[in-house]
């Protein structure tokens, strides 16, 4: 539990440190209350998820913080996870650049918004990790796995993804500019050639999936897809 803690740990010092250099160093400035709001957060959010799960399910937080391109094992989901990476970083210095060149003007109330997104995303994740004690990182079928069809995944197939849709909407939103919107738009075919091959996983490998599949029609969005 402790070394699992001190992963945990360096995991979010380390994470916290790209952050601020991914929006600090292209807004040239540290007079950005806009940053300075999104990284506490963001922060806070997935603080308060990783507490809940070190002390109620170490064994899924485990899961979560093997994450990465290195860790998947299916190789089309190693690139997915790259590129994934690559868009979000490139979403936070698009987002900090206009802020340093005024290329756009998001008003206040907007950037308030969209930490509330923000929060709200993870938070809704939070309820997916109560829900689904396999929701690892990576895309493999666990040990014991079974469907889960209750809570969020009685309304969607991928709630936890709609978490992460969320959130990466907010994400520009809260640091104030509109411009980062187009790379969010640009992380939409990429989440869903995730969730895609993700499917085709478990259909071939994840006992009573294809039913699950009948049951509940939609992947992401009710209505819609």
């Amino acid at each position: 539990m402790m070394q699992l803690l001190l992963r945990t740990l360096k995991t979010t010092i380390v994470g916290l440190i790209v952050f601020c250099s991914l929006i600090f160093i292209p807004a040239g400035t540290l007079t950005y209350w806009q940053g300075w709001t999104f990284v506490a957060v963001f922060s806070a959010s997935t603080t308060m998820i990783g507490v809940y799960l070190a002390l109620a399910n170490p064994t899924l937080l485990e899961r979560r913080v093997r994450a990465g391109p290195a860790a998947e094992t299916r190789p089309v989901q190693k690139i997915i996870i790259t590129v994934s990476f690559a868009f979000f970083c490139l979403m936070l210095i698009v987002s900090a650049l206009d802020h340093r060149f005024g290329w756009s003007q998001v008003p206040t109330w907007l950037s308030v918004i969209g930490n509330a997104l923000v929060a709200l995303g993870l938070m809704i994740d939070l309820r997916v990790f109560r829900e689904n004690s396999y929701g690892a990182s990576t895309i493999e079928k666990m040990e014991g796995q079974k469907v889960i069809t209750t809570g969020p995944y009685a309304i969607v197939r991928h709630p936890m993804y709609v978490g992460v849709l969320i959130m990466v909407l907010g994400t520009p939103l809260a640091l104030g500019s509109w411009w980062g919107i187009i790379l969010v738009i640009a992380t939409i075919p990429i989440l869903v050639l995730r969730i895609l091959d993700e499917e085709r996983m478990l259909r071939d490998e994840l006992e009573g999936y294809e039913a699950y599949q009948r049951n509940v029609r939609y992947r992401l969005l009710p209505r819609l897809w």
